[in-house]
C-alpha cells in the first residue's frame, strides 16, 4: 500500500479524536505517513464540547469547526465524508465503506467514538424522540423547539442539563428526569448536586430526580413521558441523554479484541498491531474514558509510537472542569468519602460558592466546587503529584493566592504553576505549551488560540491565558487586557459578557457585576453603557432601560455641543416633511431663540442652540405637532437617506423614497451596538449614496441589491453586496435580519464596517442568505423586540392623534415570514 515510500494510514472517524491523533502526528513528521480521513458524517471536524451553545443560539456551526476543509487540503489529507465503514478485512489490510469503496492501508486507526445509550422503554422510536450527540441531533431539537410547547430530557448528566438550557432559551418548558437523587452524580457530591438542581429550578425548568421513566407515549409522534409511579409528562419533544457507550462494533466484527472499548495497549495498538485506536471507543488498562483531557493524553502517545519516538499511555487521572447552563463546577479524584478520609468544606450561600476537599493522609485526594472554580487545576496538580498540603492545610479551602501567601497578587498564583499544569481542559493545553506559544511569538490572546488552542473553545481559560500573556510577556505585553476587555473592570471580553448574559439569564446590571466578579462595584463609563444594551437586546420586555448607564447625549435625547447647549434633530420619515412640521420646526427656533438652522446630510433639520431647561418644552411642542426624535444622538437607526426615485425621476426604477420612508418607520427607535444609517437610491447613479451606508438599497430594473457595510467617515468604506431580491417586501425582511444579526453579534460601539470586516462577508451570507430559517429567525427576533422599544421622549407629550400616527405605519412593515408572491 505504501506510495513513494510512504505508508499509507487510514483513519477511520473524523470526529475530535481522530483528527487530533492526525494532528499530533502532523507535528512530529508532517512527511512521515499519506493519510486518509473516513468519515460518517458529511461535513468537517467540529467540537462536540460546542453542540450545546450551538442549541442556545450562543454560536453557530462555522464558530466550532476545528479543522476546516482547507486544514485537509494544505496537509495533503484525503477526507471521505458522509460515507462511514462498514467493514475492515485485516487479511488484505482494507476497509470497505457504505458505497463499497475499497481503501487499502498499511495502518489503521479506529477512532469510532460512543453512540448515545437509549433506555429500552415502549415508545422510544417513535417520532420526536432524539439523542444529544451530533449536529444532526440539535437540528431536530431546533425544529422542534421552533414551535414551542413541552420538552423532556431524560437524564440529568452533562449533557442532558445543557439540552436542557438550550431548549429552555428556545422558548420550550422543559422538564428534566433523573434516575438518581443527584444531578450528575458522577461529577458532584450530593451538596454541590443540590445547589445545581437549586439554580436550575429558579430558572424555570422543572427537575425531578429519583424518577423512572416507564414509557413514551403517543399516537404516531410523541406526546409525552410516563413514569413507573404513574406520573404523566407532556412533550412533544423528548431528548435521551442517559448517558454513552464505546462504538465498538466494526473493531468487534473484524475480530478484534473488545471489552467495554475497544482494548489498547500503551501505545494505543489493538490485539492486531496493524490497528490502533484512539478515544471513546478504547478500553485501556479496565478503564474507559468519555472526557477529552485522556483523549488528547492518548493521541500524543499514539503520535509518539507512530513517528518512532515511543513514550507509552499509562492511563488518566481525570478531572471534570465544565460549566453547566453557565453554573461553574469542578470535580476531581474521589469524593465518596470514607476509608479513613476526612473533609474540609467551605458554603457561601450568598455567592453560590461550595467547596469541599477530601483529605486522606494530608494529601488531597478528591475533590467539589461548585460557583467558584478558580482553583481547580491547582487542586487537581496537588491531587495528581500527591503532594502532602500539612504546611497549608489553613488556608487551603481559599485556593492557592491563600494558601500560598500570594494575596495581594493574583497572578503570582499563575505564575508558580508547574509547566504540566492543565490550562485548557477543551484542548489539552498545559501551561508549558501556552508559555512556549507565547514565546514562539504568540502575543495575542487570539494568537495564542490560533497556535495551541488555548482558550479557543468554551472561553472559560482566558483569564488564566491571558495572565500567561501578562506573565511571559512583561513589558513587552500590548496591554490586551486593556483593549480586548470590556473595560479595567472585569477580564472578559465582550463577547464573554454577551455569551454570559445568555447563558445564566442574567436580566440587571448588578446581578451582572456580581456573578462574574467586576472588580469595582458599580463599574464606569465604559461597561455600564454596553452592559446596558446588551441587557436591552437580550431581554426585550423584560429589562428595563436604565437611563443612568447611557451617554449624556441618550439622556438628554438632544446631542451637547461645545458651548453646553444641545442640538434637537426631528424626525423626517425618509427626508419627507410637510407644512405642519416645518411650521412646528420654525415655531420652535423662534420660541427658544435657536440662533441656528441647518439642513443635514441625512435629508432633515437640526435646531442649535437650545438650552438643557428648554429641552422638555421643546420635546412637547414637536411632539404636539406628531414629530418624533430623530436619535441623531443615540446608538440607534439615525437616518434612511432617499431619492425621488421612480414617482419624480426619469432614471428611477423603483419607488425608492416609499421604500425608505417604510424602513425607517419600521426600524426607528431599536437600539443598536453603533450609530446606524440606511440609504435607497432609486437607480444605479445611486443619488442617496446607499453603497455608503450600513444597510443601503440600489433599485435596479428588476428589483433591489442589498447593500451592507458601508462607512462614510474618517474611514471610508463601500458596502458589500449582501443578496439581490425582487420585491419590497424581501429587502425588507432582509433589513430585519442583518440588523438582528448586527445587535446581537456585535461589540458594542462598533460598527458594521469593522464588524463585517472581523467576522467575513462570507460568514454574513451564510447566516443570511444562504440559511432561510435563520433569516425568519433573526427578523422575527427584530420585530418582537420592536414592540417593545423605548417610547420616544417627545411622543410623551404627544397628542393621541400624535401617537397613533407615530405607531400605526410600524406595524405594517412587520411579515415575520415574506412568503412567495406576497405583499410588503
Amino acid at each position: 500500500m505504501k506510495t513513494s515510500g510512504r505508508e499509507h494510514l487510514v483513519v477511520i472517524g473524523n470526529g475530535m479524536a481522530g483528527c487530533r491523533a492526525v494532528e499530533e502526528i502532523l507535528a512530529r513528521d508532517a512527511a512521515r505517513y499519506r493519510i486518509t480521513i473516513i468519515g460518517a458524517e458529511p461535513r468537517v471536524n467540529y467540537n462536540r464540547i460546542m453542540l450545546s451553545p450551538l442549541l442556545a443560539g450562543e454560536k453557530h456551526f462555522d464558530d466550532i469547526v476545528i479543522n476546516p476543509m482547507g486544514w485537509y487540503e494544505d496537509n495533503g489529507i484525503d477526507l471521505l465524508s458522509g460515507d462511514p465503514v462498514e467493514a475492515i478485512e485485516r487479511d488484505t489490510r482494507t476497509v470497505i465503506t457504505r458505497t463499497g469503496r475499497r481503501i487499502g492501508y498499511d495502518r489503521l486507526l479506529i477512532a469510532t467514538g460512543s453512540d448515545p445509550f437509549i433506555i429500552p422503554v415502549p415508545g422510544k422510536d417513535l417520532p420526536g424522540v432524539v439523542s444529544f450527540r451530533d449536529i444532526d441531533d440539535v437540528d431536530a431539537m431546533l425544529r422542534a423547539a421552533a414551535s414551542g410547547g413541552d420538552a423532556v430530557v431524560i437524564g440529568g448528566g452533562l449533557l442532558g442539563l445543557e439540552a436542557a438550557h438550550g431548549l429552555s432559551l428556545r422558548g420550550m418548558t422543559v422538564t428534566v428526569i433523573h434516575l438518581m437523587e443527584t444531578l450528575m452524580e458522577r461529577q458532584l457530591d450530593e451538596a454541590a448536586g443540590w445547589l445545581l438542581k437549586s439554580a436550575l429550578e429558579a430558572r424555570g425548568q422543572m427537575i425531578l430526580t429519583g424518577a423512572d421513566t416507564a414509557e413514551i407515549y403517543g399516537e404516531g409522534k410523541v406526546e409525552g413521558v410516563r413514569l413507573k409511579d404513574g406520573r404523566e409528562i407532556p412533550a412533544s419533544l423528548v431528548v435521551m441523554a442517559v448517558g454513552i457507550r464505546p462504538n465498538v462494533a466494526l473493531a468487534r466484527n473484524a475480530g478484534i479484541e473488545v471489552g467495554r472499548g475497544i482494548k489498547v495497549d500503551d501505545h494505543m495498538a489493538t490485539s492486531d498491531p496493524a490497528v490502533l485506536a484512539v478515544g471513546e471507543c478504547v478500553e485501556h488498562d479496565g478503564n474507559v474514558y468519555g472526557l477529552v483531557a485522556p483523549l488528547w493524553e492518548m493521541c500524543r502517545a499514539l503520535a509518539d509510537g507512530l513517528t518512532a519516538r515511543p513514550t507509552g499511555y499509562r492511563g488518566s487521572i481525570t478531572s471534570t472542569k465544565l460549566k453547566v447552563a453557565g453554573l461553574d463546577v469542578f470535580s476531581a479524584g474521589d469524593f465518596s468519602g470514607g476509608g479513613g478520609t476526612e473533609d474540609i468544606v467551605l458554603r457561601d450561600a450568598a455567592r453560590g460558592v461550595y467547596k469541599r476537599l477530601v483529605l486522606k493522609d494530608e494529601r488531597i485526594v478528591g475533590a467539589v466546587l461548585y460557583g467558584d472554580t478558580s482553583d481547580g487545576n491547582w487542586y487537581f496538580d496537588l491531587l495528581k503529584k500527591a503532594d502532602s498540603i500539612a504546611e497549608i492545610r489553613d488556608a487551603l479551602i481559599f485556593g492557592q493566592a491563600f494558601a500560598q501567601g500570594d494575596r495581594a497578587d493574583p497572578s503570582a498564583a499563575v505564575a508558580v504553576l508547574p509547566d504540566d499544569t492543565e490550562i485548557c481542559g477543551c484542548n489539552g493545553v498545559s501551561k508549558g505549551k501556552v508559555v512556549a506559544s507565547i514565546e514562539s511569538g504568540a502575543e495575542t490572546l487570539d494568537a495564542v488560540r490560533a497556535t495551541c488552542k488555548a482558550s479557543a473553545s468554551c472561553g472559560s481559560c482566558t483569564g488564566l491565558v491571558e495572565t500567561l500573556l501578562a506573565l511571559t510577556l512583561g513589558d513587552d505585553y500590548s496591554g490586551e487586557r486593556t483593549t480586548k476587555t470590556m473595560c479595567k473592570c472585569i477580564s472578559f471580553g465582550h463577547d464573554d459578557v454577551r455569551r454570559e448574559i445568555s447563558v445564566q439569564a442574567m436580566k440587571s446590571i448588578p446581578e451582572i457585576m456580581q456573578k462574574l466578579h467586576w472588580s469595582t462595584p458599580d463599574g464606569c463609563a465604559s461597561c455600564r453603557p454596553a452592559l446596558n444594551y446588551y441587557l436591552l437586546c437580550a431581554w426585550p420586555g423584560e429589562y428595563s432601560d436604565d437611563q443612568q448607564s447611557r451617554f449624556v447625549n441618550e439622556r438628554m435625547h438632544a446631542n451637547i455641543q461645545k458651548d453646553g447647549t444641545y442640538s434637537v434633530v426631528p424626525r423626517m420619515w425618509g427626508g419627507l416633511t410637510t407644512p405642519q412640521e416645518l411650521r412646528a420646526i420654525a415655531d420652535v427656533v423662534e420660541k427658544y431663540n435657536a440662533p441656528m438652522v441647518k439642513v443635514t446630510g441625512g435629508q432633515r433639520l437640526d435646531i442649535f442652540g437650545i438650552r438643557k431647561e428648554d429641552l422638555p418644552a421643546v420635546w412637547a411642542d414637536l411632539g404636539a405637532a406628531g414629530m418624533v426624535s430623530g436619535h441623531a444622538y443615540g446608538k440607534a437607526l439615525r437616518t434612511v437617506k432617499t431619492c425621488v426615485g421612480s414617482e419624480w425621476c426619469r432614471f428611477g426604477t423603483q419607488d425608492s423614497t416609499g421604500l425608505g420612508v417604510k424602513l425607517e418607520r419600521g426600524f426607528w427607535g431599536s437600539w443598536m451596538p453603533h450609530k446606524f444609517k440606511m440609504a435607497v437610491s432609486g437607480c444605479p447613479r445611486n443619488c442617496a449614496e446607499a453603497t455608503i451606508k450600513d444597510f443601503g438599497v440600489v433599485c435596479v430594473e428588476s428589483g433591489y441589491e442589498l447593500h451592507v457595510g458601508g462607512n462614510g467617515g474618517i474611514k471610508v468604506r463601500a458596502t458589500d453586496l449582501l443578496v439581490k431580491v425582487e420585491t419590497e417586501a424581501e429587502a425588507i425582511h432582509y433589513a430585519a435580519a442583518f440588523v438582528q444579526l448586527y445587535r446581537e453579534d456585535a461589540r458594542y460601539l462598533e460598527r458594521t464596517a469593522p464588524w463585517i470586516e472581523r467576522k467575513g462577508i462570507d460568514w454574513l451570507k451564510a447566516q443570511i442568505v444562504d440559511d432561510a430559517e435563520n433569516r425568519d429567525t433573526l427578523a422575527a427576533r427584530f420585530w418582537h423586540s420592536q414592540q417593545y422599544m423605548q417610547d420616544d421622549p417627545w411622543a410623551e407629550r404627544a397628542s393621541g392623534c400624535a401617537r397613533d400616527l407615530l405607531h400605526r405605519p410600524l406595524a405594517e412593515v412587520r411579515p415575520i415570514r415574506i412568503m412567495e408572491g406576497a405583499d410588503a
